[in-house]
């Protein structure tokens, strides 16, 4: 048996008592669990497989997989025995196929046509957990949430993306706190992956035709609760050495790397589907790199139908969602000429048009010969359907392509908005799930994108929901000095210091978290505009703050390694040292830490630059307060009573003004609302008036920007219509 195959797993589901489960039975349904991606998202089946090995857990990076591997049956049922473990794997196993089988689904009573017609959702990257590094960040994790909402909500939907077995970087710093970046290979077999097989049970392989030769690629099958995720991978026999590599590493390489990678997404991913039997009802394009795909489908309607170019685009954009994410110009794939013919010129042939017409697809101004071909123009003229991810971001994307359709005004650009969501079962802490269940109505976490579901935290204990925070907060903070120590110790730092990293921040201090992309725009450094006045806040004798920071910068954009260098060679400063920590190598699993612990989540982009942005979402789920800029979700969310605001959503034509408006109203907010309000107790010692908003956060916030919210906003505004059902606007 391959290692990447699930073994069966015999059918005696309802054995419980110690000793008459066979353990090989047991570890088959261990490993069953395992290859499904679902478990990633139920905290209590994570804790069965920490309960196995907590040690050998957090250095596997958090993967059954691998986990299971170094059991035998034998053993697993001693250690079963010994954890009193065998009615929870049965009740795992036994959730599982309740789920992947049940019929109950809120997309079946409200988008019927997608059984017959499918989303076929194509995304570069895709962050469903730590333990499969394909995704870099929040574009990524917005992938993995949206797959995930599907699962939830019965969306019938397939994941089309590429497999990296590097992946993105780990990020390490050097002794002068420049960051380095580290690729590692990860095993296949460690991963829950099997080869996708076709119709008549063969191994699927891809073939992609370019000017100099054919670009090969293997299809592996993930599944993720009841949505399958398939992944093309170019490491094969047949390719060149270079193909071999091509997608070895997100985000890595070249432009010829580049579009390389986009036309193994776009156009293998449309013949990956075909090879499969499937027939999408919809193709949604998430961000420009994989907008090749309508192309191929054009070109399959030409030669399977008999239609002609314009006819056949016209149809196969009725059919196409896309998904703009970035306002910023550098965040849109750009091909130059040569480049374009090199690749899409067999394709080019098939659809029978000129090298003229490809590129004019690409252009803003069609004519234009000296304009490159730009992926998001493609995306955006191949589909008839477009958002951006939040209601500034849909009025920046407007005036961005308003040259797109020189006829229109502005405020009639067919370009909408659909607000960015999180998965909450994801990101919420499992000491605030128990919290949640034992106040709120029966059946709430099927409802988490509805506004009711949540009303309940106000009946909550003021004194309840502060503890669980606390223990919350205690939590990260031990994971800080774990992570911390751990990194002087690998710098070879002294052994004082290594002791002051296990003991560094204090629980009682008003901890801020920052966790993001190390890109300028987003002004980590914003508040060392003004090193006086930052000392005074974090020294304060009565009331100090402390701040953790956490984030990786492209390997190729040095202002923003920079940057990371300045915040982190604060641990030399005597006045900084003991209250602004780094953590290294931000992923899923230190975000996961950040924004359940935190007391505040700071977010200060450079506004109108920051599309959406989720981290803020999670935070609220845990009951963390945001102090952010009036930018992305968080200008459509704050209210006054939910959170701080940085700034009056206004910014000025000079960058330098917006950035000296912006520190100074960041410094005025944390020492005028933010402090005052923390450390304002009771005779109980609980700050009330903070309790009050992280109350209001929860229940305006929390079913707002649920990603079961943006998802069935998707399906009635989008993929119903798309697929033929009856249209509903989109917001």
């Amino acid at each position: 048996m391959s290692q990447t195959q699930v073994p069966p797993v015999a059918s005696n589901d309802n054995v419980e008592a110690v000793g008459e489960l066979p353990a090989q039975t047991l570890y088959d349904k261990c490993v069953a669990v395992a290859h499904n991606l679902w478990w990633s998202w139920h905290p209590e089946v994570v804790n069965l497989f920490r309960d196995l090995d907590p040690i050998r857990w957090r250095q596997l990076d958090h993967n059954p997989i691998a986990l299971l591997k170094e059991f035998t049956p034998e053993a697993l049922e001693a250690r079963a025995g010994e954890m009193v473990l065998y009615s929870r794997i049965n009740h795992a196993y036994r959730r599982l196929k309740e789920y992947t089988s049940s019929k109950k689904t809120w997309s079946a009573a409200n988008a019927g046509v997608l059984g017959a017609k499918p989303v076929a959702y194509f995304s570069a990257e895709f962050g469903i957990h730590e333990s499969m590094p394909i995704y870099s960040g929040g574009l990524g994790v917005i992938s993995g949430d949206h797959v995930k909402s599907a699962s939830g909500l019965g969306v019938p939907l397939v994941g089309i993306g590429l497999f990296y077995d590097q992946g993105y970087f780990r990020q390490r710093l050097d002794d002068d706190g420049y960051q380095i970046e580290e690729y590692q290979y990860t095993k296949v077999e460690d991963l829950p992956m099997q080869p996708a097989v076709s119709p008549d049970g063969e191994p699927i392989m891809v073939e992609v035709e370019t000017r100099d030769g054919v670009l090969k690629a293997k299809v592996w099958l993930v599944q993720v609760g009841r949505v399958k995720l398939y992944l093309l991978d170019c490491d094969v026999e047949g390719n060149k050495p270079e193909d071999r590599e091509l997608t070895s590493r997100l985000y890595g390489g070249d432009q010829r790397t580049r579009i390389r990678q986009e036309m193994v997404l776009g156009v293998g991913g449309v013949r990956a589907l075909r090879a499969l039997g499937i027939t999408p009802g919809v193709y949604h394009l998430n961000e420009g790199h994989s907008a090749f795909a309508p192309l191929e489908v054009i070109r399959h309607r030409i030669h399977h139908d008999g239609m002609s170019f314009d006819d056949a685009l016209r149809e196969v954009a009725q059919h196409t969602v896309f998904t703009t994410h970035t306002p910023v110009p550098a965040g849109h794939d750009r091909f130059d000429a040569n480049m374009v013919e090199e690749h899409l010129g067999p394709l080019r042939d098939q659809l029978g048009i000129s090298h003229d017409q490809l590129m004019g697809l690409g252009r803003v101004e069609p004519q234009n010969e000296n304009e490159s071909f730009c992926m998001t123009v493609v995306g955006l003229k191949l589909s008839r359907r477009a958002n951006a991810v939040s209601s500034l971001h849909g009025h920046v994307s407007r005036r961005m392509w308003a040259h797109l359709w020189p006829w229109r005004v502005e405020e009639e650009i067919p370009i909408g908005h659909i607000t960015n969501g999180v998965h909450t079962q994801s990101w919420l802490a499992w000491q605030m799930l128990h919290l949640y269940d034992r106040h709120f109505p029966a059946g709430w976490r099927t409802q988490v994108g509805e506004a009711d579901a949540w009303q309940s935290i106000h009946k909550v204990d003021p004194g309840e929901l502060w503890e669980t925070h606390n223990a919350l907060k205690n939590l990260l903070l031990a994971f800080v000095r774990r992570r911390v120590s751990r990194q002087c110790r690998r710098r070879g730092e002294s052994e004082e210091s290594i002791e002051a990293a296990r003991n560094v921040l204090d629980p009682n201090i008003l901890t801020i978290g920052f966790g993001r992309r190390f890109a300028t725009y987003k002004r980590a450094d914003l508040f060392l505009s003004d090193m006086d006045r930052i000392c005074g806040l974090l020294n304060d004798a009565e009331r100090p703050i402390q701040i953790i920071f956490a984030g990786k910068a492209h390997p190729k954009d040095e202002p923003g390694k920079q940057l990371i260098q300045r915040i982190s060679n604060a641990r030399h400063d005597d006045r900084l040292k003991h209250r602004i920590v780094f953590v290294e190598d931000y992923d899923i699993n230190v975000c996961r830490h950040l924004i359940q612990g935190v007391d505040v989540w700071l977010n200060n982009p450079r506004r109108p630059l920051e599309a959406s942005g989720t981290s803020g979402q999670k935070v609220v789920l845990n009951g963390g307060l945001n102090l952010s800029v009036l930018d992305g979700w968080w200008a459509e969310a704050y209210d006054g009573s939910n959170g701080f605001a940085i700034g009056v959503g206004t910014s000025h034509v000079s960058d330098e003004e917006t950035d000296h408006r912006d520190a100074e109203h960041l410094f005025r907010v944390l020492e005028e609302q933010v402090i005052p309000t923390f450390y304002q107790r009771d005779v109980d010692g609980l700050p009330l008036q903070w309790i009050k908003m992280m109350m209001n956060s929860i229940s305006t916030l929390a079913w707002r920007f649920s990603s079961h919210r943006m998802m069935m906003d998707y399906t009635r505004s989008c993929y119903v219509p798309a697929a033929g059902g009856v249209s509903c606007d989109m917001p």
